[in-house]
């Protein structure tokens, strides 16, 4: 496939690479305009690792795998299910980056988290790099320093779209690098990681054309008080305010199925 990833500094939106690099996604008619957008959270932030931890018990330098307290999610488009992070249908485990370093293969999807924080998602290149979207830039860093103390885990699964072979998730985010501020048209870590991964225009703010038919249902489960389901016109959407309650633990009062409950 040769270098064919443009770096986008000044296309239209007709001329963006949004479309699938394997050709697996559908040939479909979308419209709009491009957007460009700078990362909106300091989502690798300079706290000490002690300000990081989950919880008194779990140091940085333990190997895991533990179990932590979060919010668990399902989404779905229209009735398929689009994306899982449920205890009861996989391991949420998390595992110091030292051990995380072990299990990890080119083009993995990783998962930072720690307590009131969005997780920060990155693509694991090799050793023990990874190229992320960080404070409005593209770039590659050790994934040593940039987790703090954070524990992480691969969540090549989490999204239940058909992944990218390795080398097309590669060539994906090797051919962003350097890309800051206003040249990229994703508004967070997991976006751009995702993006990496699946190759769904999707994952970019102003990617989809919005339609009646066409709806995101996230289903929010928060302990002691049931299931809350929200309805959202784009993925994007409903991937920010999912992180917005991932930092905050407060479910908003957006557009809210049969009353907020089930």
């Amino acid at each position: 496939m040769g270098n064919q990833l443009d770096r986008i500094t000044h296309l239209n939106y007709s001329e963006l690479p949004t479309g699938d690099p394997s050709g697996l996604e559908k040939d479909e008619l979308r419209v709009g305009v491009a957007y460009f957008f700078s990362d909106e959270e300091e989502e690798v932030d300079d706290r000490t690792p002690s300000d990081c931890s989950f919880t008194k018990e779990h140091s940085p330098a333990e190997e895991g795998p533990f179990s932590v307290s979060e919010v668990e999610y399902s989404a779905f488009c229209s009735q398929e299910c689009i994306f899982s992070k449920l205890r009861e249908n996989e391991d949420l485990n998390v595992y110091s980056v030292k051990t995380l370093l072990t299990m990890c293969k080119p083009g993995d999807l990783l998962e930072l988290v720690a307590t009131a924080q969005a997780p920060h998602w990155a693509i694991y290149e090799q050793d023990d790099q990874v190229i992320h979207l960080h404070k409005g830039e593209i770039r590659k860093d050790s994934l040593l320093e940039i987790s703090n103390g954070r524990h992480g885990r691969i969540v090549n699964n989490r999204y239940r779209y058909r992944p990218l072979p390795p080398d097309l998730v590669m060539q994906n985010a090797v051919g962003h690098l350097g890309l800051s501020s206003k040249e990229i048209c994703w508004t967070n870590a997991e976006s751009f990681a995702a993006w990496c991964r699946f190759g769904k225009r999707e994952f970019k703010a102003g990617g989809e054309a919005h339609s009646a038919e066409q709806q995101y249902f996230l289903k929010v489960h928060l302990s002691g008080s049931g299931v809350h389901t929200l309805v959202f016109r784009s993925l994007e959407d409903m991937i920010r305010e999912r992180r917005r309650v991932d930092a905050s633990g407060i479910l908003k009062e957006l557009s809210l199925v049969n009353g907020g409950k089930e």
